[in-house]
């Protein structure tokens, strides 16, 4: 078992990021993984379990360890912001006198566009769900409103009813670290989620709660998980014959793409999904330019 200080260490940081910090309750769940696997790695190593003797040294191998089991870039650079982000914590705290991850440097990020639906592939995928019943008529409205939106799965499954403004057309959002935003909800989802509506059916506790009442739920009345809307896209995925890398991220990297092929500002879409950074934004230029030269390839008669 790990050092009572570190593991009790932990805790009130788990508990600071929660009460403090206001993370969501995501970002708890893998900080309290990131830490708790590094206590079980050290532990099981015979390496000190206080924070005081953790040197630079000792991350530095629980680092080239995660590089040996294969570890993704993007998932080592997640420990070590933990890290660095706890032993911060310990410092104020006064069970560190320094903080041994900041020397530790991220792998480098192998740049790798996301995946995008065409135009044609989304308008295939959007009318997939069949709209005679209820699960369908939900499936159809979940599908609209990613893509009208560019919400995350969280974030969809995050809306309340009164988040919904059909009047303006936006919806409010919550987003990472719990920051709201305003989303506009286009006319096609805006139809979809009146007409699951009419017919939606929720639980007891679900009506209880009014205007703050999940908008979707599933077959028991109660709010839909976001590895359920991860299980319905992989049907119509697979009826529709889509691109089997699509997950529904695949719906908001869509929209942005979509928009900046259109001229929309880069700047206005990094509002529009809620980026704090704009270099996060800025790979979606790199797949419009993708895009944009293989139609001038196709129309273009002296191109090739």
């Amino acid at each position: 078992m790990a050092n009572a200080q570190l593991t009790s260490t932990i805790t009130r940081f788990l508990r600071y990021m929660a009460t403090e910090r206001n993370a969501s309750d995501l970002t708890i769940k893998a900080y309290r993984e990131d830490l708790f696997g590094f206590t079980a790695w050290i532990q099981e190593g015979g390496g000190p379990t206080s924070t005081e003797a953790l040197t630079p040294t000792h991350l530095r191998q629980f680092q080239a360890a995660l590089q040996q089991a294969d570890y993704a870039r993007s998932t080592i650079s997640r420990k070590l912001a933990s890290l660095r982000s706890f032993f911060k914590f310990a410092m104020r705290d006064g069970v560190a006198s320094t903080n041994p991850a900041k020397p530790l440097r991220n792998p480098r990020q192998s740049r790798k566009l996301p995946h995008v639906l065409s135009n044609d592939e989304v308008g295939r995928l959007l009318v997939a769900p069949p709209a005679h019943d209820v699960a369908g008529l939900r499936d159809r409205a979940i599908l609209e409103t990613m893509y009208s939106s560019g919400l995350r799965v969280s974030e969809l499954v995050g809306l309340r009813d009164g988040d919904l403004d059909f009047g303006q057309g936006i919806t409010r959002v919550r987003g990472k670290g719990r920051k709201e935003r305003i989303s506009p909800l286009g006319s096609y989802a805006i139809e979809a989620i009146r007409a699951y509506a009419a017919r939606r059916c929720r639980s007891t506790e679900a009506e209880k709660l009014g205007q703050a009442a999940p908008v979707f739920v599933n077959r028991f009345g109660n709010i839909l998980t976001t590895r359920s809307v991860g299980r319905m896209l992989d049907k119509y995925i697979a009826e529709t014959g889509l691109d089997s890398r699509t997950s529904p991220h695949t719906l908001r990297h869509s929209f942005a793409t979509h928009l900046l092929d259109r001229g929309a500002d880069i700047r206005s879409v990094q509002e529009l999904l809620g980026h704090k950074s704009l270099t996060t934004t800025q790979i979606y230029t790199h797949v419009s330019a993708t895009n944009l030269r293989t139609i001038y390839e196709k129309a273009h008669p002296r191109a090739l």
